[in-house]
């Protein structure tokens, strides 16, 4: 008697780690799905707010995963220390280069060492500010990992030493990286195919362009005095086109001159035409 075949795992995948875990363990992971990896001190935070509506059924289907690394185990001491004082003395602390390089090592297991197809992010404020056209980059990519930080920061060489790319979601200082790290996750999910369900969505989109989105409406036709632009109850879908290219352009013009600016040096018009739009 024959012994049967071991069974294929199918759409399934099985990533490499240091740890031996479950297979039923978590949501199952369509092969070559991407894949998010966060060092963080508080990895209850997640999956938060990515556990839920598209992002949160994407994740249930196995169309990309999260894993959360706790950064604690990882410290030393009785007390599993992470951080340490600044060299050259000031207020805070800072995370230390050995306890974070070996958090990072243990998320580069079963990774691409090609920073193209695997960026490693901090979150950072001083980091180049995060935009659609780097959400894109990473959505085209196989995952990535991101380190949440706390403290006064990182200890430089650790950053240097796994070629960390630092993005920072505007001028501003959070306590911590995760919250950074969710929305970052967020707008590169929502781009790989079959999150979002309507591809379309995902083009018509603030800043898909270039520029930001036009005015939405819906029903009620009237409401409190105010009526949907009747452009829009037409039904001549080429005018609809225009109108909603023309307030997006207006619309951009008027809360975000950098973004016009841009835009038109992009298609080689100027900045300070139609001053009527």
């Amino acid at each position: 008697m024959t012994e049967p075949k071991p069974k294929s795992h199918g759409r399934l995948s099985i990533s490499a780690s240091s740890k031996p875990r479950d297979l039923m363990d978590g949501p199952p992971r369509v092969k070559g799905a991407w894949m998010a990896k966060v060092v963080t001190l508080f990895p209850d935070a997640f999956p938060g707010t990515l556990g839920l509506s598209l992002t949160g059924k994407a994740l249930d289907m196995g169309l990309w995963s999260l894993v959360p690394i706790d950064l604690r185990p990882f410290g030393e001491g009785r007390h599993k220390n992470v951080d340490d004082n600044p060299a050259g003395g000031g207020a805070g602390m800072v995370l230390r280069a050995d306890i974070v390089g070996k958090a990072l090592a243990e998320a580069a297991i079963g990774t691409p060492s090609d920073r193209a197809r695997w960026p490693v992010i901090y979150l950072s404020p001083r980091g180049r500010r995060f935009d659609q056209a780097m959400a894109r980059r990473f959505a085209q990519g196989d995952g990535l990992t991101l380190l949440c930080g706390r403290f006064e920061g990182v200890d430089e060489r650790v950053l240097e030493q796994f070629g960390v790319e630092e993005v920072s979601l505007g001028d501003f200082v959070l306590t911590g990286g995760e919250i950074a790290a969710q929305a970052l996750i967020d707008a590169t999910v929502r781009l790989i195919p079959r999150v979002l369900g309507n591809h379309e969505s995902a083009e018509e989109e603030s800043f898909s362009e270039g520029l930001l989105e036009f005015p939405q409406y819906t029903r009620p036709t009237l409401w409190e005095g105010r009526a949907i632009p009747e452009i829009l109850l037409s039904g001549h879908h080429a005018k609809i086109a225009d109108w909603r290219r023309g307030m997006a352009e207006r619309l951009t013009k008027e809360r975000r001159p950098d973004l016009w600016r841009a835009y038109c040096a992009a298609h080689g018009r100027d900045p300070d035409e139609d001053q009527e739009l």
